[in-house]
């Protein structure tokens, strides 16, 4: 079981206005999260595995401050967890240093060739379930179902017609509320895709996932995600890329990885 948030101030802050934010991780996600947010006028903490002085101008460019990993999370209001799920269990002793109010957000994804098979999920354990129980915090799981090169680029002002979904799950509403206000901001319609554990209708595999579906297009993606089918579909799309590009990882891309997926997932 997860701990509950103790006393939490979320009712008390507004999250349109200047948000004190750590991001543990300055991969692609990461990266364009750091971005945004700086550039926002929030103030922004970076941090990876292999010290402050590793990551590049670029993730920096619009304000954000490279730290040390614990330095990222002390005396924020935010900290958004971009990192691979086999390394998890290395940030749990940096979220000590953590505010217990503060909004924790996931964006990982499982992927058992690069993480290693972690039994609990090959039994069916939603990913940000086991999070929330590694890190002993609620979290909000958001901003997973993007492609890396769509989430950079593809953000457009709210109202825009065809504008890109990302669902948001969490298990206390004030936390999905606070998460949405963010996608948001990032450019994206935040869509309410309830608690934690029906996050794994935006895990890979399924039709919202890495498949840019619009705002009209997200409600019936979650709908019709299938738990059984959604292993195996995202292992195919593991196995087009790594044919298409040579890696079994690779970040395609952002017509060809939307139009792949849309044929595998939907």
């Amino acid at each position: 079981m997860t701990t509950s948030r103790s006393t939490a101030d979320i009712d008390t802050l507004d999250w349109s206005l200047h948000m004190k934010i750590g991001i543990l991780g300055v991969g692609n996600i990461g990266k364009t999260l750091a971005q945004k947010f700086s550039a926002g006028g929030h103030d922004v903490k970076v941090a990876n595995s292999r010290g402050p002085e590793s990551i590049d101008a670029e993730v920096l460019k619009n304000g954000a401050a490279a730290t040390t990993a614990s330095e990222a999370v002390r005396d924020v209001d935010v900290v958004i967890i971009s990192v691979p799920l086999n390394r998890i269990p290395d940030v749990v002793p940096v979220m000590s240093e953590a505010p217990r109010d503060a909004l924790v957000i996931d964006t990982s994804n499982y992927y058992p060739m690069r993480d290693n098979k972690i039994e609990a999920l090959e039994q069916g354990q939603v990913e940000s379930v086991w999070v929330a129980e590694q890190l002993g915090r609620p979290v909000a799981k958001a901003w997973n179902s993007i492609g890396a090169k769509s989430f950079a680029i593809n953000g457009t002002p709210a109202g825009t017609p065809n504008r890109i979904a990302i669902p948001v799950a969490a298990d206390d509403p004030k936390d999905r509320q606070a998460t949405m206000a963010l996608v948001e901001e990032t450019g994206f319609t935040a869509y309410d895709a309830g608690v934690l554990a029906e996050s794994w209708r935006q895990q890979p595999g399924t039709p919202c996932y890495c498949t840019d579906v619009t705002e009209d297009e997200v409600e019936h993606a979650l709908a019709t995600a299938d738990a059984a089918r959604s292993p195996k579909r995202r292992e195919l799309s593991v196995a087009v890329f790594a044919e298409r590009y040579n890696d079994i990882m690779v970040t395609p891309e952002v017509d060809v990885a939307a139009r792949v997926n849309r044929a595998i997932f939907m």
